[in-house]
């Protein structure tokens, strides 16, 4: 797995805006926030000396520093950051496919394989209805415990939706699950999906 990537050409950019800053030897911070969430953002922050975390991970380009936020790192895999050049000067780019979800495989630990699964292949199908199902935690005998949340909540196919779908396509791909179970209260229906 290769972690980010800086262009060369972002890499030019960002120096240039770093030679403009007041201060020797500033580089820059990239962390995401929410990370591992659908709501995960990627972002560039300068870094001047001494503002670093001890735990985060050092990348040294030809120009600057980069400081990786430790948290973020598995989260930065196969992360791009470019330049592309328009009429309006140019504009910075950071794609980052892994930032919502990390990436996995076989090896990978059990609940990082379930939230993958969640977030690409589950939550997209639920979020036509205006709900979402997480991971609380997975007990003796491979049972995934799962929480409900938004239009899901309430509805009234949820055990439908969790015998049929959710189920059946866990023990299918996760060889450790053997079955799910709701840990949703759907007394509350306020936003139930009908």
């Amino acid at each position: 797995m290769a972690g980010i990537v800086f262009t060369q050409a972002a890499e030019d950019y960002l120096a240039d805006l770093l030679s403009k800053q007041d201060s020797e030897g500033v580089g820059i911070r990239v962390f995401i926030t929410q990370p591992g969430t659908p709501y995960a953002e990627t972002c560039i922050a300068y870094c001047k000396p001494g503002e670093q975390k001890p735990e985060d991970e050092l990348l040294k380009l030809d120009s600057f520093n980069v400081w990786q936020d430790a948290v973020s790192v598995p989260f930065l895999e196969e992360a791009l950051v470019d330049f592309a050049t328009d009429r309006m000067g140019g504009q910075l780019t950071i794609k980052a496919p892994n930032a919502k979800v990390p990436m996995v495989n076989d090896d990978s630990p059990l609940n990082d394989r379930i939230n993958y699964l969640l977030q690409t292949e589950i939550n997209p199908g639920l979020a036509s209805h205006g709900g979402d199902v997480k991971l609380v935690d997975v007990i003796e005998g491979g049972i995934a415990i799962l929480q409900f949340g938004g239009g899901c909540q309430g509805c009234g196919m949820v055990d439908v939706t969790l015998k049929e779908g959710i189920e059946k396509t866990m023990v299918a791909r996760i060889p450790e699950i053997n079955g799910v179970r709701d840990a949703t209260d759907h007394s509350v229906t306020e936003n139930a999906y009908y």
